[in-house]
């Protein structure tokens, strides 16, 4: 062989990619005049006063209430929040897949982008949002907190969804039609199956988040744990509430540690 000059044999090296180092140096501009423009005292959270009032609150906290009634009560607000994480995720999934339809480009790019703009202004909207004005027509209660859960996460579902049928192989479905069959049994015998699997972990992992904010939107008035919380908490009944903090921790350590169980299942 030729004996090549060293330029040759070397490798070029790749090509620096500036956009990517101009969007981490705009990233860093914008965390230090974060810290530049608040007015954060750091010193007040080491002061002897702020660690004297933060204990005593933390000792308000014990003992927790473990009276029969109150538990009762609380088991109650439990169910309350599970329910309504559940009913929320499932009205959810049926409105996501509704959607994920026309947002995958499946009837047209005019739909796709028209129902993807929907999409994004059912998950830019925070569920804390949706139920302030869903409880105005809705009322008080755990119905309002159950069409907020509802709407934002078939925002997210629906995006996801999408995306998932958008990427999925064309071949199966395209070798269905050649052969005769229909647009919608092609969908439903090849394009489905390939992305149910990711769309159950998408859902799965929607009810994890679902579960912690259906306790969060009881301080609204959405009911369950985070109604009695908030009630609780103003009238400064502290043991009542560590009570109700420690079933929140206790189901979301259930529903965590089953949708890991169940999305490790349909992964193998």
């Amino acid at each position: 062989m030729p004996n090549l000059p060293d330029t040759a044999r070397m490798p070029q090296p790749p090509a620096r990619d500036w956009t990517i180092i101009a969007l981490m140096l705009m990233l860093a501009a914008l965390v230090v005049a974060s810290f530049a423009t608040l007015p954060l005292k750091w010193r007040d959270f080491f002061t002897l006063d702020a660690i004297t009032s933060a204990g005593e609150l933390l000792a308000g906290f014990a003992p927790p209430e473990t009276a029969t009634p109150f538990l009762v009560k609380t088991a109650w607000a439990t169910l309350e929040t599970m329910s309504m994480s559940a009913l929320g995720t499932l009205l959810a999934v049926i409105g996501g897949l509704a959607l994920s339809l026309p947002a995958s480009g499946r009837l047209g790019r005019a739909p796709r982008a028209l129902v993807r703009a929907v999409l994004n202004v059912l998950r830019s909207i925070p569920e804390l949002v949706w139920a302030a004005i869903l409880l105005i027509a809705a009322g008080l209660g755990p119905f309002g907190g159950t069409l907020a859960l509802a709407a934002h996460t078939a925002g997210v579902l629906g995006r996801l969804f999408a995306d998932a049928l958008e990427n999925a192989a064309p071949g199966p479905e395209q070798a269905l039609r050649t052969n005769g069959a229909s647009a919608a049994a092609a969908f439903f015998y090849a394009t489905l199956p390939q992305t149910l699997p990711q769309m159950l972990s998408y859902t799965l992992y929607r009810w994890e988040n679902n579960i912690r904010a259906a306790a969060i939107l009881g301080v609204v008035g959405a009911g369950g744990l985070g109604q009695m919380l908030k009630y609780h908490l103003s009238l400064f009944q502290m043991q009542q509430a560590a009570t109700v903090i420690l079933a929140m921790l206790v189901l979301v350590a259930v529903v965590d540690a089953a949708s890991y169980a169940l999305r490790r299942a349909l992964t193998r």
